[in-house]
């Protein structure tokens, strides 16, 4: 017997799936104002999986609507979105440190105190530090469309992908996507349409308008120019 399947035998819990992720963990320079930002305000606004199952109105020194952003990339619109709702607490995730250290900063210029970051993998961030029913929305703007169609299994909207979701979600609670590639915004449209638990905000089958407080981001802004459209989608938590 080999070395490798002697360990499997004796560790059987470590023969599970693995994970396929939805994301690339890219390689980014750190300016010196993220790398500031990162050393200087992480220890007021970052989280960490290893603070475990987070108390929300502990973590914000309030009661207020919880919104959560999977991938905010570099954070624009996420500052934009704190600053303009104040009433609203906001928790982003998101893998690259660059993106992180420049939403710091531009947090901490904006004087904004209704906005926490992790910088880990939303599925762990998830299933270790938000609480079931929690959360009034969960927004998904412009994620990985992996076009080619063998890389489809990649794309973070799926049913189980769903599910977890609504469990984090309140009654009433909204899972918002918004995608620049039709085919990915048709992929969720099917398999949100068919997800328990979920109605479409916009009626079956139809795609929700911009609202008025989702700012244009910069990858909206880079579709629209090489003539992509851009789809909405708003599901709502009904059990």
């Amino acid at each position: 017997m080999s070395e490798e399947n002697n360990s499997e035998q004796q560790n059987p819990e470590q023969k599970h799936m693995r994970t396929v992720k939805s994301f690339v963990l890219r390689a980014g320079r750190m300016t010196e104002g993220q790398t500031k930002a990162m050393d200087e305000l992480w220890p007021q606004m970052g989280l960490e999986l290893e603070m475990g199952m987070l108390d929300l109105n502990s973590v914000f020194g309030r009661e207020a609507p919880v919104v959560l952003e999977i991938g905010f990339g570099m954070g624009d619109s996420l500052v934009e979105m704190a600053k303009d709702q104040p009433e609203k607490n906001y928790i982003g995730i998101e893998v690259h440190r660059p993106g992180v250290g420049r939403l710091l900063s531009n947090a901490e210029k904006a004087g904004l105190s209704n906005i926490r970051v992790f910088c880990d993998d939303a599925i762990e961030v998830l299933a270790q530090c938000i609480p079931d029913g929690s959360l009034d929305c969960i927004q998904l703007f412009f994620p990985d469309p992996w076009h080619k169609k063998r890389h489809h299994k990649r794309r973070i909207v799926q049913p189980e992908f769903a599910q977890t979701l609504r469990k984090k979600l309140r009654a009433g609670g909204v899972f918002h996507m918004a995608t620049d590639w039709e085919n990915y915004a048709e992929h969720m449209m099917e398999v949100m349409s068919s997800a328990e638990g979920y109605r479409n905000v916009a009626g079956d089958g139809q795609y929700s308008p911009q609202p008025e407080w989702r700012p244009v981001t910069k990858f909206q802004k880079r579709g629209e120019r090489l003539g992509h459209g851009v789809w909405d989608l708003m599901f709502e938590v009904v059990n």
